[in-house]
């Protein structure tokens, strides 16, 4: 049951309405983060699809607001500003998925994540940890590669194949263990699996003797997943094949709550 053997559709993504320099600016805040948060203006220009003179005026504002700063080198960075909206975007989605964890954990004893796709890696966004006591290295606020883990195999599925592709050559794909898929075609394959039966597995790929079972949230972002965790010893087959229905109606009971918040088109 756990090695998923040996993708699929591609998925169009289309921006529609909105306004482009909004769109624009945001553009380069994303380029900034998945390039951890630094770059030269020239580094921002060949990371984006923009003209130069148009990302420099854009910086410039994102400057004078506090969401880029520039460094005595010259180069950007984020800025302090996004501190305080990321909290608070976090501590909302915590709300909102908290029952929904707690009930997972209530029905299977073990801890359970909502993750979120953090430029190109996945961050945990809140938890509800097990009646169990045992570390782990699931942590509110960690950031974690996609490849290797179950909330980030599972966000990583909700994409087309160029998509994929493309964060894992951005990413690389480091060995976190001796378990961990290093070969993007053997990790695709996998993906084509999970999209065909709805949950992802990291069996000790992030850490050694820890097992993860997780799903995607579904919605048009394609940007959360849930998951439980815990010791293989308590992660049997069996659990495994009582959390997967479980996890699935959480994720579609918490896709519909963050519906209910969204405003309409």
């Amino acid at each position: 049951m756990w090695n998923l053997p040996e993708v699929a559709r591609p998925v169009a993504e289309q921006r529609r309405g909105g306004v482009q320099s909004v769109d624009r600016a945001f553009e380069l805040l994303e380029v900034l983060a998945d390039a951890g948060g630094e770059l030269a203006l020239s580094e921002i220009a060949a990371g984006s699809s923009l003209p130069l003179p148009t990302i420099h005026r854009l910086v410039r504002t994102l400057v004078n607001r506090g969401y880029v700063r520039q460094l005595p080198s010259r180069r950007y960075a984020l800025g302090p500003r996004l501190i305080n909206l990321g909290e608070r975007a976090s501590g909302r989605l915590g709300d909102w998925a908290r029952p929904w964890l707690s009930d997972l954990v209530e029905a299977l004893g073990e801890t359970t994540n909502l993750s979120m796709i953090d430029g190109h890696r996945a961050t945990y966004v809140a938890q509800v940890p097990s009646r169990h006591s045992m570390r782990m290295f699931t942590e509110v606020g960690r950031r974690v590669h996609l490849h290797c883990t179950g909330v980030g195999k599972a966000l990583l599925a909700q994409r087309g194949d160029d998509q994929v592709l493309e964060l894992l050559r951005r990413t690389g794909m480091p060995a976190q263990t001796t378990h961990t898929i290093v070969d993007p075609d053997t990790l695709l394959a996998q993906i084509r699996q999970i999209r065909q039966l709805g949950y992802a597995v990291d069996d000790g790929e992030q850490e050694i003797g820890v097992r993860c079972i997780a799903v995607p949230v579904p919605g048009d972002t394609g940007s959360y997943a849930i998951s439980v965790s815990g010791p293989t010893a308590r992660m049997t087959p069996e659990l495994v094949d009582r959390a997967v229905p479980l996890l699935l109606s959480a994720a579609e009971g918490l896709s519909a709550d963050l519906s209910d918040v969204r405003p309409s088109a």
